[in-house]
Parts: structure tokens; sequence; C-alpha cells
């Protein structure tokens, strides 16, 4: 992550990927997830999808597992990101998958690093960072973006073009920041209005309108700005250990 930002109290995300010959694991872990995707694979077609849900925000997040291989079993590598159903999905896990399905060909693992700062005089600054080179940073004020010059004046909640302008590792890591700044709202919301599902978008498979009545808050928070704790420094690449 970013030094400067490094030194700011703020929201942090990490992906971690690592690669075999048969099979993919893509891990994540921020304030308030951890887990991991492995795709078992033959090169062409995802076989078997074994998620891993270390901590979650809700007691109902766990039954999204089975919505994942549902989603992804059978269905080929290049086709990974063209599913849809995302909202019905864990979109955490559903992310995952996809990202692990897009490096199934690579040979070595690497990770990137988010940072997301508190607001400042109500301007927020992010970044990502893929094996510590810096890939994007972008900063908004009110959602609405500041910089670099090229998104200037657009929602953060609509980068859709200019994403799909850029190409490669700097598209995917555009698409990682946009994500994780739009989750890093939560660090300013108080946890009363974050601790009811009713009142949450059907974006996701706890919050469908068939079980969030049913959902309530579990899991830690964890606030790795602090510098005690690092994202998924309990995870070796394939599996959590216990984190004391």
């Amino acid at each position: 992550m970013g030094q400067e930002l490094d030194s700011l109290p703020g929201f942090r995300r990490r992906f971690r990927v690592t690669p075999g010959a048969s099979q993919i694991t893509a891990a994540l872990e921020d304030d308030i997830h951890c887990m991991a995707v492995t795709l078992h694979h033959d090169g062409a077609t995802i076989q078997t999808v074994a998620p891993d849900m270390d901590r979650v925000p809700w007691t109902l997040c766990p039954g999204a597992r089975e919505v994942l291989r549902k989603t992804f079993e059978g269905v080929a590598l290049a086709d990974a990101a063209r599913r849809g159903d995302k909202a019905l999905n864990c979109t955490h896990l559903y992310d995952l998958a996809q990202i692990a399905a897009a490096h199934a060909g690579d040979f070595a693992p690497f990770c990137y690093n988010i940072a997301v700062a508190d607001p400042v005089e109500g301007v927020v600054r992010a970044e990502i960072r893929r094996d510590g080179v810096l890939v994007c940073q972008l900063s908004h004020k009110d959602d609405v973006l500041l910089s670099p010059a090229a998104v200037e004046g657009l929602s953060l909640f609509n980068m859709r073009d200019w994403i799909r302008s850029l190409q490669g590792v700097e598209q995917e890591a555009a698409r990682l920041l946009q994500w994780v700044m739009i989750i890093a709202h939560g660090r300013t919301l108080p946890m009363e209005r974050q601790n009811d599902a009713t009142r949450m978008p059907p974006n996701c498979y706890t919050f469908q309108p068939v079980r969030k009545a049913e959902a309530t808050r579990v899991g830690r928070v964890l606030d790795f700005s602090g510098g005690a704790l690092s994202p998924l420094d309990h995870f070796d690449g394939q599996a959590f250990t216990p984190r004391g």
C-alpha cells in the first residue's frame, strides 16, 4: 500500500491469488470480510468450486457457498467473467471466483493491496497496488470523482465506461478499487444503521427479500490501519489458520 495513505486511518483490503497446476485460489480480507475461493479446473473448465468463509458480517452469509458452486461449476474459465446472478451470490465470493478464473493460467502468485483513507475535509483518497507497484489512484468528494482528470466529475457509482476503456491489470485494478471505495462508506456510518439487514437493497445473497429479515450481524470488525494486524496474515495461499 502507498506509504502516505498507510499513515492515515481508513479501510484496507488485500487480495491474494495463488495459482497451481490444476487449481487456483483467490482470497480477500478487509475490515469485515475474510474469505477465499479455490477453483479446480482442467485448463478449460471449472470442475469444482471450494469457497471458504473465515469471517463474515451476517449469520446467513455461509449459505451463499452453495449458490456459488451452482453458479460456476461446469462453466468454462473463459466464460466466468460473463456469469450473471451476482446479486444472488455473496458478491465477495463471486468476485473471487471471477478473479481466480481470470488468472487460472498464471504461474506466479500475486497480491493487490487497497487503501481507502477516511475523509479529510470531505475528500476520500484511495489507491491500489499490485505487489507493491501503484496501479491506480482515485479521489472523490460526496461520491463525485475529483481525480484523475479522466474521471473528474463522474459519479463513483458510474465508472463502467471508463473502466472498460482500460486494459489488462489496469482494468482489473480499477474495477476492484471502485468496489472497495463503495464498501468503505461503511466506516462513516453509525453501526446501528448497518445492523438492520431489512434496510439493505437486494444486492447480495443475504439481502435478498426471502431471507434478509432473518439475518443478524455477527463477526469481528478489524481496523487494519492501526498497524497491529495485516490482512491475510493468517492465510498461506491455500487455507486459513486461527488468528488470536
